[in-house]
């Protein structure tokens, strides 16, 4: 990095993504980074093709590749937002490897998370719904709220463009999850997906879920406490795809120098209690 100690050398993995090319953005803006690897799914049209034809034209003499394992041989970190099959691989490369893996995929399956856990016994593994400041801070505030308001109902409100594959999203299940811890409860045992039809009284302790798709909205986010004379209502807007960006380079540069293990963004944000 600077100040006469050595650049951390990323791969982006989903390099062609919404996300991928802000971070190769930030990459090349920032001068801590050094860029050594992009990687995209094996059918792309990008395969083969320099980093550079993704963000500005210019030749960056990085070709994007399918597999990036030879590239973490020489890498610090793996910061991946791309799907859960490619995550669960990149996760093994860098436990192999013994770097980084920051993961913003979304839409994990508790076979993919576990397989994740398993990885973190020899890589540094960094995992978050949400890489923002903002949201990371509105999920303690979730749970102390929910802590408090004991007999308020939850419902999560979400809404992203319509280019979004899961639902509802990461943030809104980390937020879910956040108003649960607050309750001492379990989120899987305790969410509601989605109402139709004569669903019958709410249940106590439900949290509830609801999803909209459309346009190119980043991410709106509200968790809403619902009381019998009154309403409290915490909301989140993503204006930019950047807090994300700035969020993940943000992780992965904590990452260096971390014992092996499993951390989230409240560990990286010094926000765990």
């Amino acid at each position: 990095m600077s100040d006469g100690k050595d650049l951390m050398k990323v791969i982006i993995a989903g390099a062609a993504g919404r996300m991928g090319k802000e971070l190769i953005k930030y990459a090349y803006q920032d001068n801590e980074i050094e860029l050594i690897g992009a990687s995209e799914y094996a059918k792309s049209p990008w395969i083969g093709k320099d980093v550079g034809e993704l963000i500005s034209g210019d030749k960056k003499n990085i070709k994007i590749v399918a597999d990036p394992i030879d590239f973490v041989k020489s890498a610090d970190v793996i910061i991946d937002f791309t799907n859960a099959k490619t995550t669960v691989e990149n996760s093994i490369l860098a436990a192999q490897a013994r770097i980084s893996h920051i993961i913003g995929t979304t839409g994990l399956a508790p076979v993919d998370q576990e397989k994740i856990m398993n990885a973190s016994r020899h890589a540094v593994i960094v995992q978050s719904g949400n890489m923002s400041l903002g949201i990371n801070l509105m999920s303690q505030i979730t749970k102390q709220v929910s802590k408090i308001l004991t007999d308020f109902d939850i419902e999560i409100l979400e809404m992203h463009h319509n280019k979004k594959i899961d639902a509802p999203s990461g943030t809104a299940l980390l937020l879910g999850n956040a108003a649960a811890d607050g309750r001492n409860i379990k989120l899987d045992s305790n969410a509601t997906y989605q109402r139709y039809g004569n669903t019958g009284v709410r249940q106590k302790n439900s949290i509830g879920f609801s999803s909209l798709r459309g346009g190119d909205v980043v991410g709106e986010h509200t968790v809403i406490f619902a009381g019998d004379s009154e309403i409290i209502k915490l909301s989140h807007s993503a204006l930019s795809r950047r807090i994300f960006v700035s969020g993940a380079m943000h992780a992965a540069k904590w990452s260096i120098g971390e014992k092996p293990g499993f951390y989230t963004m409240d560990d990286v944000l010094s926000l765990k209690k």
